[in-house]
């Protein structure tokens, strides 16, 4: 099975679509941007924290740089 197998199955059983081509580069831009700003752990929490915010990715993603140009990452 590969990511985007998995991905569509586990959207299934959650009861949601699972992201499109566009959503699933802005998901990693979020992931990559926490990742690289800090530590490989913060990829996904940001992704959990964006969407527990009920932010959108785009507005995540940018919020997630002004954190990495305040920390001078």
């Amino acid at each position: 099975m590969n990511a985007g197998e998995w991905i569509a199955a586990y959207a299934e059983r959650l009861g949601t679509d699972a992201p499109t081509a566009q959503e699933l580069k802005d998901i990693l831009d979020l992931a990559a941007e926490a990742a690289h700003a800090s530590e490989r752990i913060a990829a996904p929490v940001a992704c959990w924290l964006s969407a527990k915010a009920g932010r959108s990715l785009e507005e995540s993603l940018a919020l997630a740089q002004t954190v990495a140009q305040a920390t001078g990452s």
